[in-house]
């Protein structure tokens, strides 16, 4: 019987595990970590189960789209880290990071063709989605089965029952349905005692698919690979060793000031986590344990009855329960519709109250209207704006609260409220080291009325959307030293 629940389960084609086959391969696309990880601790108990070795594959294409240094330098970080953990363990882990464009395909097959199955990871955003269909199909014709496996969030992507309007019909089912969860986390440590034969990858691999060069991994080499270098990476390091600092220090030093802190950039008091978790070097599982475990939590505690509301019901404390109410609702509401609606992106899957609000007003006059180039280099009238896009260029993230904003400017300075929303989605996936997630289309989308309510009164541009300011915003918040970093 599977250690991994069912639910997170899925067979991407009908072939059947090749009992006689010489081992598993774990395709890790998207669980990019040894730990805390549904995938890894399937393709373990697989390998267990038929007595084979293990093989791990993680490779990093080069023509995925906003392909730049920022992102490659993540994800080639994660390998580092993750090379280092498979070395002490008898699994067989094999990287490649693409040289030119077309240069790895070939070697999910080349290393599946004699597997007992493929395990992957199951990520229901960007090309992810396509990527394991075509792989799925492929496999099926050397008669290779691919499984998918859900290790997105608390609640598996399978367990939602439709797409959810707004976050408190998501919170209320979620506080419904996320206790009889609670039992099935995944192993803190899949690779701890593993007694398993090892596997040699074919030298014919080796040779046409090598792994990184040490250089690469240690933060040179990128120059030569054919991405965006215009993006630089980012103040963030990647990887599982850096993602569980950062993780620490959240819990020792911002947790308590969450509530009220984390929405004023001078005190930013948010936990940063975001593009650890969307490139899987840290696992949402993970992180809840941690707040748990430091908040005394038992499932015990949790309230009988689901009211949909933001606090009381986990039985924490109220910085605790407002910093999970980001980490459970309004990560995985994104994931939820992301999973059920293949048209996440699309412009006209808003809300009708809001599509026919934005159409009333598309023709307003606009005071401001800027090109996609002046709002990449910040190049607007608007101080607390241009620093907002400046911390994003430069950095790879931005304050969250200040993306709210942003995102309600450029609806006021682009010509029609379609192209400011894909606007946004350009800069935010060309820059955001986070991006590229079902938590950018859910941010993006509500700064449209996604998630949302109409709200009056009704103004011009906005209609009935929710409306921001910049002088608003001035007046709520903590802004002084922040303005000041990112000034020019």
């Amino acid at each position: 019987m599977s250690t991994v629940p069912e639910i997170r389960l899925r067979a991407a084609n009908d072939e059947a595990v090749r009992e006689d086959g010489r081992h598993v391969l774990y395709w890790m696309i998207a669980a990019r970590r040894t730990r805390w990880n549904f995938g890894l601790q399937r393709a373990v108990e697989e390998a267990r189960r038929l007595g084979r070795p293990l093989i791990v594959l993680e490779a990093l294409r080069c023509d995925y789209r906003w392909a730049s240094d920022r992102l490659h330098r993540f994800v080639i970080e994660g390998m580092r880290d993750n090379a280092e953990r498979f070395a002490g363990s008898p699994v067989r882990y094999h990287s490649h990071v693409e040289p030119e464009k077309g240069a790895g395909r070939g070697l999910l097959r080349a290393l599946a063709k004699e597997a007992c199955l493929v395990v992957t990871d199951d990520f229901p955003c960007f090309f992810l989605p396509a990527m394991v269909e075509a792989a799925a199909k492929t496999l099926a014709r050397d008669g290779v089965r691919l499984e998918t496996v859900d290790s997105n969030g608390l609640l598996p992507m399978a367990a939602g029952e439709k797409v959810f309007p707004t976050a408190h019909s998501f919170r209320r089912f979620l506080q419904k349905t996320l206790p009889a969860h609670f039992g099935d986390f995944p192993r803190r440590d899949p690779l701890a005692r593993l007694d398993l034969p090892k596997a040699a990858i074919p030298r014919e691999v080796l040779e046409r698919w090598p792994a990184p060069t040490r250089d690469l991994l240690e933060g040179d080499g990128l120059a030569a690979l054919p991405i965006d270098h215009s993006v630089g990476p980012g103040e963030a390091e990647g990887g599982e060793r850096a993602g569980a600092a950062r993780l620490r220090d959240f819990l020792e030093t911002r947790l308590d000031h969450y509530g009220e802190g984390r929405n004023h950039p001078d005190d930013d008091a948010a936990s940063g986590l975001s593009p650890w978790l969307h490139f899987g070097h840290v696992s949402a599982h993970q992180v809840f344990e941690a707040v748990a475990d430091r908040e005394g939590w038992r499932p015990a505690k949790v309230a009988p009855k689901a009211s949909g509301s933001r606090e009381g019901w986990w039985g924490m404390s109220s910085a605790a329960e407002s910093f999970l109410d980001e980490l459970v609702t309004w990560r995985e509401v994104g994931y939820n519709r992301c999973h059920l609606d293949p048209d996440y992106d699309d412009f006209e899957t808003l809300p009708p109250w809001a599509l026919e609000t934005l159409a009333e007003h598309e023709s307003d006059e606009r005071e401001h209207v800027y090109t996609l180039e002046e709002l990449a280099e910040a190049r607007t009238h608007d101080e607390i704006w241009n620093a907002a896009q400046r911390q994003l260029a430069r950095s790879g993230r931005m304050h969250n609260y200040l993306r709210m904003l942003w995102g309600k400017r450029v609806l006021e300075w682009t010509e029609s409220p379609r192209e400011a929303c894909e606007r946004l989605i350009e800069l935010n996936n060309r820059f955001a080291t986070d991006g590229r997630n079902p938590n950018s289309y859910s941010g993006i989308f509500w700064c449209f009325g996604r998630y949302d309510r109409p709200w009056g009164p009704e103004r011009p541009i906005f209609g009935k959307v929710r409306y921001m300011s910049s002088e608003n915003t001035r007046r709520k918040l903590k802004l002084n030293d922040w303005l000041s970093r990112w000034a020019d």
